[in-house]
């Protein structure tokens, strides 16, 4: 040891590396660990990975296992049979086409939609009304959402909102009116007879003469409200005549002749016709009446085409095997669109203005700024909901269920109410519904490992 100016020795571990030993003031501190201890972590995540593997892990390991085994619990080994039957099932093979049909069209129509109505949310002063009216249905539960569109898709259009659209606007180009059953009375004695489902005159008629077409067989569900009490046709010199219900109610009244309380038949397309050709065509007044205008002289016969007895249009059978599923979708998209459309409009609010502006100075149209700015710049959003929709279209399971009738649910179904209906809802075979279980979700987690990488890249 040596002595230094102060009086105090060094080590001899400092004299031998010939430099000024350090104090206890001057040794390296030890580095700090920057929060809690890893017991202290352990502490807080293990009941929340207690949990996670109650509900996520244990059902997802169970449900493997169960479905290597048949209805009868884990007394039947099958193996890969039930993996086998779903795709040699042809009732499987058809939910599996309607899952293809949802994950393609769904996820489309949903993401344009919502980007529209994001867009237009910019340029419309009423932005907030319009957004609330758009994500109302989110507030509606899929169930709620469900029953709402079975009623939307009734068949009558005195109930279904959608075929009474459909009627109306039918009806407003069409000016006939369908009497379905109706037919003329028959007897030696009646003017008129049944010609190729259209109804016409036994003996030419003239001008001066009229017309008398009397009719049975309509319902009272399909009698206008707007008829009145059938008139006979004034004479006249052009054709005219009288289309009614020759029927009096209680009894009564004579074949073939009007009677004060028979009603006309208002609507009906009336046909003058001469040597095979239509010269000219009038509709029924409210009392069954109707005139030909600028007829040329001679004999006539007078026709009420087949269409005047086929039934009105009623509008499309959306509850039916064709049209179920387009049905559901749509459904589906009138729920979704607002969250699509508030996602997208955030998208919209973050883009830099300063680049939509110097586009538009460049002399680029709005067309061009949308597609080569707009979208490429919104392109991480429109990918999150796009991916966010496949995930719902996959899952759907409410809308089929309470929408399609039981006649066409096999045509409507899908994995998920596949998957409940095998295993709980009459099939009892909950090895099968095991295995569809995985499948769903074998085709889920593509998606949602895409959207996690999206998540982690956008943080980084």
């Amino acid at each position: 040891m040596t002595e230094r100016l102060d009086g105090r020795q060094d080590p001899p571990a400092a004299q031998a590396a010939g430099g000024p030993s350090t104090g206890p003031a001057d040794t390296p501190r030890k580095q700090r660990r920057l929060g809690p201890s890893p017991a202290v972590a352990i502490a807080f995540l293990l009941p929340a990975a207690v949990l996670l593997g109650i509900w996520v892990v244990y059902p997802i390991v169970y449900s493997v296992v169960r479905s290597l085994f048949g209805a009868n619990g884990f007394e039947e080994f099958v193996g890969l049979g039930n993996y086998v039957s779903i795709f040699t099932d042809q009732g499987m093979l058809t939910t599996i086409r309607n899952n293809l049909i949802w994950v393609i069209v769904a996820p489309i129509i949903v993401t344009t939609l919502g980007l529209i109505f994001a867009v237009l949310t910019e340029r419309i002063r009423w932005a907030t009304a319009f957004k609330l009216i758009v994500f109302m249905p989110m507030a509606v539960s899929l169930m709620a959402a469900g029953v709402i569109f079975r009623l939307v898709y009734e068949q009558s259009p005195d109930k279904g909102l959608a075929n009474a659209v459909l009627s109306t606007v039918a009806d407003t180009f069409s000016s006939s009116q369908g009497y379905p059953d109706a037919r003329p009375r028959e007897g030696d004695q009646s003017a008129v007879a049944a010609e190729n489902g259209a109804v016409v005159t036994k003996q030419p008629a003239q001008a001066g003469q009229p017309v008398l077409i009397p009719i049975v067989g309509v319902k009272p569900d399909v009698m206008p409200s707007n008829a009145q009490t059938a008139k006979s046709a004034p004479a006249g010199d052009g054709l005219a005549g009288t289309v009614w219900f020759d029927f009096t109610q209680g009894g009564g009244g004579q074949s073939g002749v009007v009677d004060g309380t028979e009603k006309g038949l208002p609507g009906m397309t009336v046909e003058a016709v001469q040597n095979g050709q239509v010269a000219a065509t009038a509709t029924t007044a409210e009392d069954g009446t109707f005139r030909f205008e600028g007829l040329a002289p001679g004999a006539y016969t007078v026709r009420l085409p087949q269409s005047n007895f086929e039934a009105s249009y009623g509008g499309l059978q959306w509850l039916g095997p064709t049209l179920i599923t387009p049905a559901i979708i749509g459904a589906f998209v009138w729920v979704w669109a607002g969250f699509a459309m508030v996602l997208l409009a955030a998208g919209l609010a973050a883009i830099p203005r300063d680049a939509l502006e110097a586009a538009r100075i460049d002399g680029a149209t709005e067309w061009q700024v949308f597609r080569k700015i707009t979208v490429p710049l919104l392109s991480p959003v429109l990918l999150v909901v796009f991916v966010t929709m496949i995930i719902n279209t996959l899952k759907v399971f409410d809308l089929v269920f309470i929408i399609a009738p039981a006649s066409v649910q096999p045509q409507a179904n899908v994995v998920a109410l596949e998957m409940w209906r095998v295993s709980f809802g009459g099939g009892n075979n909950q090895g099968l519904g095991s295995a569809l279980a995985i499948f769903l979700l074998v085709l889920v987690l593509p998606f949602m490992v895409m959207n996690i990488r999206r998540f982690r890249r956008g943080e980084s």
